[in-house]
């Protein structure tokens, strides 16, 4: 009798444990490509000042994530995203695939675009499974949106499986339902797709389209026949039904604008009629949520680290607040038919870190992108060849100056203004350190500690219960 009462006792315990784990219906995952810990602060501080908050911030379950892949301290996007879709460390460049996986570079084309596949068809390191295919596998809805070119390294980790994220023309084709090259492990296709980059699912053409497909294929046309609404601004994405399959690719060539082209004066072209981050993601939602069984959506604000590989903050804090918009879009939208988000979890985190270092000992309100101002009597501080600097900086990258010269206020709060860095590099690189994260909602009590990336897989897999 005694056995059985403790056996009753555990089985009631698995159960109800069993039940805890499958808490979420929903997940949306939030990734700030390079969006580090500094760049999170001082994005906090050019917007809110120092006793504010972005919307991220009030998220109340936090963690550190350590971001090294298999081959390196400090990881590229490729693996580092790939780690929190599939639980596996693979190596730097490759995508979706196991840790033996070799970078083989891509090949050009016939018309001398890179981009290629140059992988080994066998030998080269096997496939492994995504937490979008595992829940697209279970019913649920998926998809996939960024600011940057849809085949680019973040949003191609949901989806593809590929030696080298440089093979872009292959990974469009991996989303193309039925085609060659399909990723079959989609079922019947990603559920909604937004981002840049449309030459890499249309034909080359000498005139319009240099950088298009060498193998003359329209993916667009060919997903178009599978049932998906084809846009390419945000008056198609506002128009599309939120019953059908929808791919937008607002730019030709390349990724989204960077917010602060896009917003302050669109230039006529394409910036003009691209869609917010915040627009794409509650769009995204109406459309997936159509799904009883739930869905799964990953949202990058992914031109955050191209800011900071370019020395340019500005931007870069301009990026993360748009980010940070689309978060509180998101929450807002959830909430409306579930209002302590008690079927919805919600993540928001990065892939790596940067190497901008915030420095000296500013004066506390002092403009975040400005030179540093002593916090005694608010002048300039001044390094030990008596010149100014900024309180932001790069450790490496291609602005370091032969001899330092005094900087003021009017150059440095510029939008183009590019901060000094300490090692001359041609391009600024990732940092190593770790990375926040956090989370809210359903299941969101797991994530605290300090948790490596592939950790954050299994948790998601026991939020969705499966």
């Amino acid at each position: 009798m005694k056995r059985t009462l403790i056996t009753a006792a555990l089985l009631l315990s698995y159960g109800a444990a069993a039940q805890a784990a499958a808490e979420a219906k929903n997940i949306i995952f939030f990734l700030g490509d390079g969006m580090g810990p500094t760049t999170v602060t001082a994005s906090r501080i050019y917007k809110y000042g120092e006793d504010g908050s972005l919307n991220m911030d009030k998220l109340e379950r936090t963690a550190r994530i350590k971001t090294y892949s298999n081959d390196a301290q400090t990881t590229d996007s490729a693996p580092s995203m790939a780690a929190y879709m599939t639980g596996v460390k693979m190596n730097n460049e490759v995508i979706s695939m196991s840790p033996e996986t070799v970078a083989t570079a891509p090949t050009k084309d016939a018309n001398g675009n890179l981009g290629i596949n140059n992988c080994a068809p066998s030998g080269n390191g096997t496939s492994v499974a995504t937490i979008l295919e595992l829940a697209k596998a279970k019913g649920k809805a998926v998809g996939s949106i960024t600011t940057t070119e849809l085949t680019h390294a973040t949003p191609a980790a949901t989806f593809s499986h590929i030696c080298n994220r440089n093979a872009q023309y292959a990974i469009a084709a991996q989303l193309t339902p039925g085609g060659a090259g399909y990723n079959a492990a989609l079922g019947d296709g990603v559920d909604v797709l937004m981002g840049g980059g449309r030459n890499h699912f249309t034909p080359f053409d000498a005139l319009v389209n240099k950088a298009g497909r060498a193998d003359g294929r329209n993916l667009l046309t060919e997903m178009a026949a599978k049932g998906y609404t084809v846009g390419a601004t945000k008056a198609d994405l506002a128009a599309a039904p939120n019953t059908k399959k929808f791919i937008g690719l607002f730019s030709s060539k390349s990724h989204l604008e960077y917010e602060l082209d896009r917003s302050a004066t669109p230039p006529a072209g394409e910036g003009a009629v691209q869609p917010s981050l915040a627009e794409m993601t509650t769009k995204a939602m109406d459309i997936l949520s159509q799904n009883a069984g739930g869905y799964f959506l990953m949202v990058e604000g992914g031109r955050i680290d191209h800011a900071l590989h370019g020395t340019n903050a500005k931007r870069a804090l301009v990026d993360t607040i748009a980010f940070d918009d689309a978060i509180k879009a998101a929450l807002d939208k959830a909430r409306l038919t579930d209002p302590t988000l008690a079927n919805t979890l919600v993540i928001v985190t990065a892939d790596h870190d940067h190497t901008m270092a915030f420095n000296g000992y500013g004066k506390r309100g002092n403009p975040i992108l400005d030179i540093t101002r002593n916090y005694k009597d608010n002048q300039p501080l001044k390094d030990a060849d008596g010149n100014t600097y900024t309180t932001l900086v790069f450790g490496n990258g291609p602005n370091r100056p032969n001899l330092r010269t005094s900087l003021d206020s009017a150059t440095v709060l510029a939008d183009n203004y590019l901060q000094e860095t300490g090692v001359r590099l041609a391009s600024e690189t990732h940092g190593g350190g770790d990375v926040k994260l956090l989370a809210t909602g359903a299941g969101a009590k797991v994530f605290k500690g300090t948790l490596n990336n592939t950790a954050v897989f299994a948790l998601l897999k026991s939020a969705f219960g499966f």
